[in-house]
Parts: structure tokens; C-alpha cells; sequence
């Protein structure tokens, strides 16, 4: 199947791209902040001694964000072997990397984490592609919140190319697992990479797809803290929630390739380490009661749940 949404010729580059990221960080921002009614974002510019940098941009202690980040960044220079054979690359040649990514902790364990990324790649002998995806990781699964969720992102998907979610959802359950605890990191949602032009759909096809999601994750996310904001719950929901964000810190820690890349290109460690969560809680052989509301969420952690029609 062919692209269903039609795309206006555009001078796709890299100041083109690396502009409509810096212009999305901010959008996301001044929405995130408008939902939340108290935080307010801190921005640190940083630079990159071999070339680009970002703005790092964090609230902290808002009314409903504990902590989150939105992340820009724009870095360039020599190619290192190592990145390189990650890569499947060839060696000895010049980079160029641009993206934003959005991490969220909330405060109350009955709204979920959500990460959102957005992100472009070339190598100076030619190679150019796109990445990114958005997945939800909920303290409490609610089915029906999950179901609109991945229904959003069907939609989306659906309006650039058919095979687009099918084949990315899987990814993301794929990617999104934590191997160790043999569970996802949670109700996933997509996942993408080293989408470039092909026979059948150009690069400027490619960004309009990546644009629109990152253009989707206010609208989906405010909706899901609006539903959720007033919910009560106590000192067993906030313990869950301290023991599953110490699962998220595990994914990001062991497993996370982007976590790798920035460690590996020398980026900033406190914009790398933002995505984790202000306080997590490993607690020996925590087994949650029986047909408890924990027992339920543990055991919809699992791959290729098909949400849309669960």
C-alpha cells in the first residue's frame, strides 16, 4: 500500500529540520506548562566541545509534573569508530544529529509516564534518516485510556502509510522490554528508525510523518492528564509507583540506545540522565497482592497486546 497523505515539496535540510525541532521544543513546552498551572520550565544552553550543543529544558515540583524534561539538541562533528560500527556506517566520516525528547513524571501514580522523541541523522558519505516514537508507561494500566492511546497513533500512522503501524507498534513492544524482568516498560505505543527515502516514499515524506508526532503528543498527553488529575490514591499507589518508575530507570540504564548515544558522543550527562525519575524505590522480591489493581498492571506487561481491539 502507498502513501495516503500527500506532502508539499519542501527544501528538506538540516537547518530546515533542526528549525522546526527547536520550534516544536517550544510549543510542547508552552502547552506543558499551560496543563500543568504552576511549573514552569528552566532552560540551560550547553555546548559541545567538537561541535553543536542543545537547550535542556526541565520542571521541577509543578502542580502535576514531579518532573520532566524537553530536550533539544543539535550536535555535529567527526564520526567515531565506535558510533560508526553501532551504526553499520562506514568509518571516517562527519555527523550531523538533531531531535528533541520529551520525558514526563508525573506526581500522582493514576496519570502515566509518557517519553516522546523525534530525531534526525546524516553521515557526510550520504546516509540520512529519521527516528523517534512515543510510548506510555502507565502505573495503573486503565484499558481504556491504553485503547484510545494506541488508537490515536493508528490514526496518525494510517494518514502517511498503512504499513506504518502494524510494523511499528511491534517495534516498540520489541524495543520496549526490559529482558531481565521478562515484562514491557509498559503499554508501549511506536517506536522508529533509519527511516530514509526508498523507491517508494521520499525523505519529505518521511518528515512529515515524524513532524505530525511530534506535533500529537500535547494533544494526547493533556487529555490523559485532564482525565486523570482528580483521581485519588494513597500510600500503596504511590509505593507502586516508586517500584514501577525503578523498572523505568532499569530500561534506560541497561537497554536504551539513545542513553548509549549520548554517553558515547560525549553529550551532556545531566540532559542524558533527565529522563530519569526523581525518587524510585527497589524493594526485595516486591510481589504485589493477588488480584490487586498491581496484580492486574503486572500482568498486561507483556508484547503484542493488540490494545485497539483488546
Amino acid at each position: 500500500m502507498g502513501i495516503l497523505k500527500s506532502v508539499k515539496p519542501i527544501d528538506i535540510n538540516r537547518t530546515y529540520i533542526s528549525d522546526s525541532f527547536r520550534n516544536l521544543q517550544d510549543e510542547i513546552c508552552t502547552e506543558l506548562e499551560h496543563c500543568d498551572g504552576q511549573g514552569a520550565f528552566k532552560e540551560e544552553l550547553w555546548g559541545r566541545d567538537e561541535g553543536g550543543g542543545g537547550r535542556t529544558r526541565i520542571l521541577q515540583n509543578g502542580n502535576i509534573i514531579e518532573k520532566g524534561g524537553v530536550n533539544f539538541s543539535e550536535v555535529y562533528g567527526p564520526l567515531s569508530d565506535q558510533i560508526a560500527d553501532g551504526l553499520k556506517v562506514s568509518r571516517g566520516n562527519d555527523f550531523f544529529a538533531t531531535g528533541v525528547s520529551v520525558i514526563m513524571h508525573p506526581i500522582s501514580p493514576m496519570i502515566p509516564i509518557i517519553h516522546m522523541n523525534v530525531r534526525y541523522f546524516e553521515v557526510s558519505s550520504g546516509e540520512k534518516w529519521f527516528g523517534g516514537g512515543i510510548d506510555l508507561t502507565p502505573i495503573y494500566i486503565d484499558v481504556n485510556q491504553t485503547k484510545q492511546f494506541h488508537s490515536n497513533l493508528k490514526s496518525i500512522c494510517d494518514r502517511h502509510h498503512h504499513s506504518y503501524y502494524p510494523a511499528f507498534k511491534k517495534w516498540a513492544d520489541d524495543y520496549f522490554y526490559i529482558k531481565h524482568r521478562n515484562e514491557t516498560r509498559g503499554v508501549g505505543g511506536i517506536f522508529f528508525d533509519r527511516l530514509g527515502s526508498d523507491d517508494e516514499i521520499t525523505l519529505e515524506e518521511r518528515f512529515a510523518f515524524v513532524e505530525e508526532i511530534g506535533k500529537s503528543f500535547v494533544p494526547i498527553y493533556t487529555s490523559i492528564i485532564n482525565e486523570n488529575r482528580n483521581l485519588p490514591y494513597e500510600d500503596l499507589e504511590q509505593t507502586w509507583q516508586k517500584v514501577r518508575r525503578g523498572r523505568y530507570v532499569e530500561f534506560n540504564l541497561v537497554y536504551d540506545k539513545g542513553t548509549k548515544f549520548g554517553l558515547d558522543s560525549g553529550g551532556r550527562i545531566e540532559s542524558i540522565f533527565m529522563s530519569l525519575p526523581p525518587e524510585v524505590s527497589w524493594l526485595y522480591n516486591y510481589q504485589p497482592e493477588p488480584d490487586s489493581n498491581e496484580a492486574i498492571t503486572s500482568s498486561l506487561l507483556r508484547k503484542n497486546i493488540d490494545w485497539i481491539n483488546f
